[in-house]
């Protein structure tokens, strides 16, 4: 039961009471029954006026909520309809008061909702309004609608975001162009003519307006004035480039070339003004000065000539360059044939320094092959031959692969130009392939000057003195010292770094006659040592080349061939000719060929300690012979 129901039974009772208690108050006061009927009658008046009155209060309430409600969906459902949203539905069923106070909290939030919309409105609008007429675009619409939606109040923001980004990136670029057009117009020495040009440089940067037009105009000017800039740049380059020649071909001293240091920088309209002042001046001194700047503009003239592989012929065909007759045409068909060389030296650059670096390796080659052909490179130390060697081998495989790729650029600058590329008046690979052949036969020609010359020194010495025997130089009956060749090839392999040389070949390097000369010597030094340690050696000076062992009869040094193998590329052929040798009387053919036999000796004395051995490797046993290096004292191998 409801407490309000509670309290109505509570309400009955209290008024029974009260009827109650007034029936005794009216029996003890005696009231007649008719009175008593009056009495009550007023009280049941009284009673049902007061319900009355509060029934019809509560009517009037009962009515103004139902008003209420009406009104509020009234409103609720046209700021539902402005604000896009959905309509308002009631949950489920509820009182008239619920009803009415729901209804009257969602209409207080729409309109707030309305006028956050509204007032978002007004600001964006403002900021469109402003960032439009900086950038000079149209204004956004936002449509007919006086509320907007969320939806479309998002799109105005990014709407206007968009042109707020879109206003930094052209102010930023403005500034840009202003500075450059400024720094133009300074180096220019220009002044701002037009309004816009006075409306970039002198009005405020926030006053312009940024629209494309106006940015695109401004990248305009600043092309032309970037072009004016170019152009007066080229034009003082050009002028100063004529003021160094006309002073190389004048002579001009230095101290007057310093007077105009200062304008042969920068490229502004007085520095422009300067330089002119200056060609004019020189041209006039040029004029005066005719035979002089003539000579030197020949002298250039030679030098292109020679960069461009000019033949005779073709300098030749410029017939001006021999004139004696200093005139002012003869300067100008000088000029006109400078320009024209220098021209055609610059756009054929590259190709030009091809062949002129094969010029030049080839004459390093040259330099290399003459080298080769001289026996005197053998006695220098400082591990030169090796150097030269291999200098020697990187050449002989750079040359054709330059050859070959200067052949594949001028094949293609042929076909380009349909004419043939010519150096000294002959193609490119005729040239190189008549370089080849003069080498060719120069090499053949000195060949057959060597084999003449060594006929003939031979003839001289068989007149002269009869050559020693093979037998007496301790080759036994072969005639020629083969074993000898074949030593003096493995050594120049173990020196030069090269593949071994054939024992014919040999001859390029060492002259027959100085082997025999060297072969008598040693025969003669042969018998001496025997001599000498049969009935003992006069003093002597000490020679650093001697052995610093005692002369034992019966030892042999030898030079160990593991050190000979291992010879290192400052090497010399001193391990093969150098040194002194001693031997035993006893001189045979060992059995082997290729060790001698030790003899014993009765001398009595010590043998030497086995360390010593092969201690002095200048010395060198071949098959049975003894080399000194005192035999070659005077000698060039």
């Amino acid at each position: 039961m409801r407490r309000s129901e509670v309290l109505a039974e509570e309400s009955i009772v209290c008024l029974q009471k009260a009827l109650n208690h007034l029936r005794e108050i009216w029996e003890l006061i005696g009231i007649p029954e008719d009175q008593r009927l009056q009495r009550t009658e007023v009280v049941k008046k009284h009673i049902k006026d007061l319900l009355d009155m509060m029934i019809a209060e509560e009517e009037s309430l009962k009515e103004r909520l139902i008003k209420s409600i009406s009104i509020c969906q009234k409103e609720l459902n046209t700021l539902c309809s402005e604000l896009h949203v959905e309509p308002f539905q009631e949950e489920g069923e509820t009182t008239i008061l619920q009803l009415e106070k729901d209804l009257r909290t969602q209409v207080e939030l729409m309109r707030k909702q309305k006028k956050e919309r509204k007032q978002e409105l007004k600001l964006l609008q403002e900021q469109d309004q402003e960032l439009c007429e900086i950038l000079c675009m149209p204004h956004y619409d936002v449509g007919s609608t006086s509320v907007p939606s969320l939806e479309e109040l998002s799109q105005f923001r990014q709407h206007v975001a968009t042109l707020r980004q879109a206003k930094a990136s052209r102010h930023e670029e403005f500034v840009n162009l202003k500075r450059q057009i400024i720094l133009c117009m300074e180096e220019l020495d220009h002044t701002p003519d037009t309004s816009f040009e006075r409306d970039v440089v002198c009005e405020d940067e926030d006053a312009f307006c940024l629209s494309l037009e106006n940015i695109t105009t401004l990248q305009k000017l600043l092309r032309q004035l970037e072009m004016r800039k170019s152009q007066n740049e080229a034009v003082c380059e050009g002028l100063r480039a004529q003021i160094r020649e006309l002073w190389d071909r004048l002579q001009i001293p230095a101290e007057e070339r310093e007077a105009v240091a200062t304008v042969m920088t920068g490229s502004k309209a007085k520095v422009k003004k300067a330089l002119q002042l200056e060609v004019d001046r020189l041209e006039e001194l040029k004029m005066q000065n005719m035979k002089k700047v003539i000579e030197a503009i020949r002298v250039e003239l030679a030098q292109y000539w020679d960069q461009c592989f000019y033949s005779q012929e073709q300098r030749n065909a410029f017939a001006p360059y021999y004139s004696e007759d200093y005139t002012e045409n003869l300067l100008q068909l000088h000029d006109a044939e400078i320009v024209r060389l220098r021209n055609y030296y610059e756009v054929h650059k590259e190709l030009f320094e091809g062949v002129q670096k094969w010029e030049e390796s080839w004459k390093l080659f040259l330099e290399f092959e003459r080298k080769a052909s001289d026996p005197s490179r053998f006695t220098n130390r400082g591990g030169n031959l090796l150097k030269e060697e291999k200098q020697r081998a990187k050449l002989q495989k750079t040359l054709p692969k330059l050859e070959e790729e200067l052949k594949a650029r001028i094949d293609m600058w042929e076909q380009e130009h349909s004419k043939a590329f010519v150096v000294n008046g002959q193609k490119f690979m005729e040239y190189v392939t008549e370089q080849w052949e003069m080498h060719r036969l120069e090499k053949e020609r000195a060949k057959q000057e060597r084999v003449s010359e060594h006929n003939l020194r031979r003839g001289e010495d068989n007149n002269v003195s009869s050559p020693a025997s093979a037998r007496d130089l301790g080759w036994g009956s072969s005639s020629p010292p083969q074993l000898f060749l074949a030593l003096v090839a493995e050594t120049w392999h173990q020196i030069s770094g090269l593949a071994f040389v054939p024992i014919s070949d040999l001859f390029s390097y060492w002259d027959l006659s100085l082997l025999l000369l060297i072969f008598t010597q040693q025969l003669k030094n042969k018998k001496q040592t025997e001599t000498e340690m049969l009935y003992g050696s006069a003093p002597r000076t000490p020679n650093k080349r001697r052995g610093l062992a005692p002369n034992t009869p019966g030892k042999v040094r030898k030079l160990n061939t593991t050190t000979m193998s291992n010879a290192t590329a400052n090497s010399s052929m001193r391990p093969i000719f150098g040194g002194t040798i001693y031997r035993s009387p006893v001189s045979r053919l060992p059995p082997s060929g290729s060790k001698p036999v030790v003899t014993s000796s009765c001398s009595g004395k010590k043998t030497p300690h086995a360390s010593r051995h092969g201690a002095n490797k200048e010395n060198l046993e071949l098959n049975g012979s003894i080399l000194s290096a005192r035999t070659l004292k005077g000698f060039q191998i």
